[in-house]
């Protein structure tokens, strides 16, 4: 049997601690017949060899930046069958200098809504919400998301920006709370699937914390993501 090879690559912005998040995943990765290389850096994307041999990238950067030699490496790569996902904002809020990455990924962060002012006291917890995660009548037969039901969660919601060439598989709502300036509740993609070239992307914007991450629903979520995402046979 021929291992199928993921790579992990993790960095950015500390406080979504992308070593402890990566390394929940990696026995569900090693159990399922993949080999895993783990790189500190996006610098592995510019090795057109490696990346070609790569059947499933997993991202974990938040807020960092990405040359264009690296760029073009991945998307390259993504084009030719190899499968890209994350969650939150290590895929979701990557490299927001880059116009290109948007493209590839269909969709980026825009804010986290907060409690009411009088409420917060100057930490995360201030954006920590409670929201439901609603799935559509496509995630109700996906296969990254069949027979799981809406869930809900108490931390970051994301409110996105997005396009519509993304397969949305559930979604959130933002309320129009007296304290915000919108004036009718929005709808936020919250899990979504996008073809890329051959390549399979899959977004999960739930993931802040290592509690999250261990949630149930988010974990089959993003290990699902992971099977679905890898390089097909009709596009090896």
């Amino acid at each position: 049997m021929t291992l199928k090879r993921a790579l992990v690559v993790r960095g950015g912005w500390e406080g979504h601690q992308p070593v402890r998040a990566t390394e929940l995943f990696l026995p569900f990765l090693r159990s399922n017949g993949y080999t895993v290389r783990i790189e500190e850096s996006t610098e592995v994307y510019g090795d057109a060899a490696e990346m070609a041999a790569t059947d499933l990238v997993v991202q974990c950067v938040t807020m960092s930046q990405i040359t264009a030699g690296e760029l073009t490496g991945l998307t390259t790569a993504v084009e030719a069958g190899t499968g890209f996902t994350g969650w939150h904002g290590g895929i979701a809020d990557s490299f927001r200098a880059s116009s290109d990455y948007l493209h590839l990924v269909g969709g980026q962060f825009a804010t986290h809504p907060g409690k009411e002012p009088c409420e917060r006291q100057g930490g995360q917890e201030d954006n920590y919400l409670p929201y439901v995660v609603n799935f559509t009548e496509l995630g109700r037969e996906h296969p990254v998301t069949a027979g799981l039901e809406d869930f809900e969660l108490h931390t970051e919601q994301y409110w996105v920006l997005h396009d519509d060439l993304i397969d949305v598989l559930a979604t959130t709502t933002h309320p129009a709370r007296p304290w915000q300036p919108w004036h009718r509740p929005v709808v936020s993609p919250a899990i979504w699937t996008r073809r890329w070239g051959a390549g399979r992307i899959v977004v999960t914007t739930p993931g802040h914390s290592l509690d999250v991450l261990e949630d149930p629903n988010v974990r089959t979520v993003i290990e699902r993501g992971m099977l679905w995402a890898t390089r097909t046979a009709s596009a090896s």
